[in-house]
């Protein structure tokens, strides 16, 4: 193993874009959470806008509605990110959904919430190239000794881009601007990602122009398991079809994902109409799950690398214990929840349950990466796509369940 360059290197810059993609890519998904409640408010402050009247059914449909899209590229994204790289694919989707982004007040303002539907669709099938892509770029850049902490700051992005959108969207909505300028936010500064993305993205080490070669090398001479031409390997669909280990990896998956994406999207209308929180404090409140999550997240990833490069546990038992701390952890609390019947214990119980979610990215998250090296991103693209049918379903169950909000 060659020994690692000193300093701040090439492969932290790409890990750094990859962690702002990630977190405007959440910050475009997420602010439909806590602006879709004062979209619906009908006691605003802003009398200028429109308030739309839409259901708690209908909001459920809108609130899935991303996931639609989103499950359907994952599998033609990762494939995608292997052959032909992920530079071009993350700026043009981006690109495009900044701008759908953009336009989302005026389109609900206007037109039915069917064709907002629709857009929320668009956007779903753009980010479909995200999760992907970004596994199979880091898959590229990231050495094994280093492969938690880069990983884990990466897709860090998604908790980060949560907790700061549920934060700043609800001081956003009771300004004088409105719950429009959750979108305009949101929408330049993903626009702005995508300029600066195509100056200094690189698909691997070897097409980066100004890397040093000490740090190319020790990049190229770590990822041993992953072939230079990896874009050219046929794809083993049989054995990825047959695999026991990724049936059980998309198992996994899928469990996080119900519960995770079933809250993500309802807590904020939980907050606002059972425990009675104000828009500023809904948006606050709804933040503080995923502030502990990420700060979680670095002290999983240092505690994990620290047991791999001693190798206190072999891999896959460092994977399970992490797994179990997300699955278990998170389901213990939420069935503590049903006990409770005062706003501290609910907050709490809550706020234990989507912080413990940390464990999955010092677990089955990289599991992709260890199965198969040249096909990370296509195995994220697979077990990511089923996974992310439970995110339609579960808002949709939701919203048709309680049907009162009280």
């Amino acid at each position: 193993m060659e020994q690692q360059p000193p300093g701040f290197g090439v492969r932290h810059c790409q890990a750094i874009m990859t962690f702002l993609c990630l977190v405007l890519a959440y910050a475009m998904r997420v602010n439909l959470s806590v602006g879709i409640v004062a979209m619906t408010d009908s006691t605003g402050t802003n009398s200028d806008l429109k308030v739309l009247p839409w259901d708690s059914s209908i909001k459920g449909i809108i609130l899935s509605s991303f996931f639609w899209g989103y499950l359907i590229l994952q599998v033609p994204a990762g494939e995608m990110a292997r052959r032909l790289g992920s530079k071009y694919p993350l700026f043009i989707a981006m690109l495009i959904c900044s701008l759908f982004t953009l336009f989302s007040p005026y389109i609900a303002q206007n037109y039915s919430w069917q064709v907002f539907c629709a857009t929320r669709v668009i956007q779903g099938l753009l980010q479909g190239f995200f999760t992907p892509s970004i596994n199979a770029h880091m898959s590229k850049w990231a050495p094994p000794l280093e492969r938690c902490r880069l990983f884990a700051f990466v897709f860090i992005g998604s908790q980060f881009g949560t907790l700061v959108t549920l934060f700043v969207a609800g001081y956003l909505a009771a300004s004088p601007w409105g719950w429009p300028s959750i979108f305009y936010a949101t929408g330049l500064c993903s626009l702005l990602w995508a300029v600066v993305w195509m100056f200094i993205g690189a698909d691997c080490p070897d097409t980066h122009t100004s890397i040093s070669v000490e740090e190319r090398h020790y990049i190229n001479s770590s990822l041993i398991n992953t072939s230079a031409e990896s874009k050219t390997l046929p794809t083993p669909w049989w054995d990825i079809a047959t695999s026991v280990p990724l049936w059980s990896l998309l198992i996994a998956h899928l469990g996080q994902n119900w519960g995770y994406w079933m809250l993500l999207t309802e807590l904020p209308s939980y907050f606002s109409h059972v425990l009675g929180f104000n828009i500023k404090n809904n948006g606050l409140i709804s933040a503080l799950p995923y502030l502990i999550m990420c700060s979680l997240t670095v002290v999983f990833s240092w505690i994990a690398d620290f047991i791999n490069k001693r190798d206190i546990l072999p891999i896959s038992v460092s994977r399970k214990m992490w797994n179990s701390i997300a699955h278990w952890g998170a389901a213990a609390a939420l069935m503590c929840l049903s006990f409770t019947s005062t706003v501290t214990g609910a907050v709490v119980l809550l706020t234990t349950s989507i912080s413990l979610n940390a464990g999955i990215y010092t677990g089955f998250l990289q599991n992709h990466l260890d199965l198969a090296p040249n096909f990370a991103g296509l195995l994220m693209g697979i077990t990511n796509g089923f996974a992310n049918i439970t995110a339609i379903i579960g808002p949709m169950i939701t919203g048709f369940i309680v049907s009162d909000e009280v």
